[in-house]
């Protein structure tokens, strides 16, 4: 058997002491902030300051298990857990998205029964509190921004982040509507339009996060291009059980077992399939297991592809 991965885990380490770093600033931001928008919520009469407020002290927890899963991820593997515990990282994107769609639905629930009521809003208050929410989100995002596309767990924390920033927006706009034309009615309509664009964003992070934990072959890749590619490969005569997923954001894996021909070495094949995958699709973590053919069992006929898992 034959394996090949290609240096990087120092890149890896300092990607992972960047997430930290941002996932830790964006939680004191957002934590700090919830509590002065849920008091001002209060004191103002403001549903979408409240439910902003809400969604924040939600974000929060999710920042903190962001956190803790970044931090278990980074922890070596055992003899339990042999690919170590990156998947942290991708049950608590789950966890965050579903946290997301709980406390939308609960929020538009409350403004709908607000529509057809009349209450009291200082737009004033309301005004103020938003823009400073806005401008804290924004300071958050940034800091998370830069290390997103290294994980999925930091891109779920950009989301909520991000979904705060979209709720200060529509605060921003009901208070307006409050203060200059006396609708108070567009603070419970804020508070739909920011759940609604949050069901949206957490949608696809529980997508994405489940097709992580399905062992769904990761975005963009080609599970048929890389049979191509390990087919063409010379010295293999066959191949089955390949199989293509994502052990963690960022961390794509091939498995294949390959017959060999008989024209070279197994472990000179293997290696050779293993190049060729890094090469051209990109996945440096290849496993090959290297199959002889028995005289007795010549010719072995060609697999159809649908003969492949």
């Amino acid at each position: 058997m034959a394996h090949v991965h290609r240096p990087g885990e120092t890149h890896g380490h300092a990607h992972r002491h960047g997430a930290g770093t941002a996932l830790t600033r964006a939680l004191a931001l957002t934590l700090g902030f919830a509590f002065v928008e849920a008091v001002v919520g209060v004191l103002s009469g403001s549903l979408a300051l409240l439910s902003d407020a809400a969604h924040m002290l939600v974000d929060s927890g999710a920042l903190a298990l962001a956190i803790f899963a970044q931090r278990l991820a980074a922890r070596p593997r055992t003899e339990l857990h042999t690919f170590g515990y990156r998947r942290a990282e991708v049950l608590a994107a789950a966890i965050s998205g579903g946290a997301l769609v709980t406390t939308s639905i609960g929020i538009i629930i409350e403004a709908l029964g607000r529509l057809g009521s009349f209450r009291e809003i200082r737009g004033d208050w309301m005004l103020g509190t938003a823009v400073a929410g806005l401008l804290v989100n924004l300071a958050a995002g940034l800091a998370l921004m830069r290390e997103a596309r290294a994980s999925i767990n930091v891109r779920a924390a950009l989301a909520h982040v991000m979904a705060d920033a979209a709720g200060s927006v529509a605060a921003i706009v009901a208070s307006v509507a409050v203060l200059r034309f006396g609708l108070h009615q567009a603070d419970a309509i804020a508070s739909i339009l920011i759940s609604i664009l949050i069901l949206w964003g957490a949608s696809k992070l529980i997508r994405e996060s489940a097709a992580i934990l399905m062992e769904q072959a990761p975005a963009g890749v080609s599970a048929a291009a890389i049979e191509a590619t390990i087919r063409a490969t010379p010295g293999v005569r066959d191949l089955h059980d390949l199989h293509v997923w994502t052990i963690s954001d960022g961390f794509p894996v091939v498995t294949v077992h390959v017959v060999l021909d008989g024209q070279a070495h197994g472990t000179g094949v293997a290696r050779a399939v293993s190049e060729r995958v890094a090469k051209e699709h990109g996945i440096e973590h290849v496993t090959v297991q290297p199959e002889a053919v028995l005289e007795a069992e010549a010719p072995l006929p060609m697999r159809p592809r649908a003969a492949i898992r």
